[in-house]
């Protein structure tokens, strides 16, 4: 039953959240530490401030009775008192229900330390980013990559096939660099990087400034991926093209034109869908080059900005988001496939 395989792909997938977030909280398990303990610091010595003003009558024994007894509980609720393991395990018990914590330095829009709030707020701006690109990524190379399979071997064939080469020999840093130089300083057209002019303008300006900041790392992005993705859809529509299902549908004297996008496409759509989804989701790991190159208030210019300034809730909350959404993403491949290749008996017996 599919239902059944459905339920067990998500509690696999599940479980090995768990695991990576374990592995997680002991490798940081140590500055963690330090930081928690900083806090509970931070908040004592806050809650002493606040209560001296309010003119408490209380002897100063009584005082250091209570600031003792304060930290103590801070300590206990935190798990701070219990052995190495435990502590590992209870952080990563909040990691993985995405009890974050609050930030040490870096702040949300809106001046929120609350690590939850200020990952969150990343993660649409990379989704647009990264997912308008593949979406373009997909609909360009699909649509090449089904044009050189049709003529294989021919001119279109062979000079995109070099060009693929060329593209994927470039370090993408470089390029990025490249097309800013020339479209943002040689040819100002497009900003060089950010998201939104300063100040963002309002209404239906707003989302055309949106969009215009947005051209650049989409075309350098585009550019550098469809090529790939063309590439790979050549080479699976080739081998499909070679299945005797494709033979008979050309025997029955079906037109090219339909074999090709409504017998082989289909049939190629899973590889195709898979590796488009895959890319997307690796996309997230190599934000921190991109978004770094172009500017953009995404997950990857949050993780470079929390490792430089030592922010371990954020860096944790960062890892564990994107670690969550890949597996996600994985899981969702394993459910869709099935339903995109009906060779595929999903959950049935050998």
């Amino acid at each position: 039953m599919y239902w059944k395989y459905a339920i067990r792909r998500v509690i696999y997938a599940f479980i090995m959240f768990a695991v990576i977030v374990f592995i997680f909280s002991a490798i940081f398990n140590s500055v963690a530490d330090r930081v928690m303990r900083s806090q509970i610091q931070e908040t004592v010595n806050g809650e002493s401030r606040a209560w001296l003003r309010q003119g408490q009558q209380r002897s100063q024994d009584q005082f250091l009775v209570w600031k003792v007894q304060r930290q103590a509980e801070l300590t206990r609720m935190y798990h701070l008192d219990e052995p190495l393991m435990g502590r590992i395990f209870w952080r990563s018990i909040d990691t993985v229900t995405f009890r974050l914590g609050q930030s040490t330095i870096i702040r949300s829009a809106e001046g929120s330390q609350d690590v939850m709030t200020i990952v969150t707020e990343r993660i649409p701006r990379t989704l647009l980013l990264f997912g308008t690109v593949t979406v373009l990524d997909i609909i360009l190379g699909v649509w090449l990559g089904m044009r050189k399979a049709r003529k294989a071997g021919g001119l279109m064939d062979k000079t995109t096939s070099v060009g693929t080469m060329i593209v994927y020999g470039m370090p993408a840093w470089w390029l990025g660099m490249l097309f800013i130089m020339f479209f943002a300083f040689t040819m100002p057209l497009f900003p060089s990087g950010a998201m939104h002019s300063t100040p963002p303008p309002e209404g239906i300006g707003y989302v055309l400034d949106l969009v215009y900041h947005m051209v650049l790392p989409v075309l350098t992005l585009v550019f550098l991926g469809f090529w790939g993705t063309a590439y790979i859809t050549r080479n699976i529509v080739l081998g499909t093209m070679q299945e005797d299902f494709i033979m008979s549908a050309r025997a029955r004297g079906i037109s090219e034109r339909r074999v090709l996008f409504g017998h082989t496409l289909r049939a190629s759509a899973p590889p195709i869908v898979t590796f488009s989804v895959l890319s997307l989701l690796g996309a997230f790991f190599g934000a921190i080059i991109y978004e770094g190159i172009f500017s953009w208030p995404g997950m990857g210019s949050l993780y470079w900005q929390s490792v430089q300034q030592n922010d371990i809730p954020v860096l944790m909350g960062n890892l564990s988001m994107t670690t969550g959404l890949y597996i996600a993403g994985l899981a969702f491949l394993d459910l869709i496939y099935g339903f995109l290749d009906p060779r595929v008996k999903v959950g049935g017996k050998a």
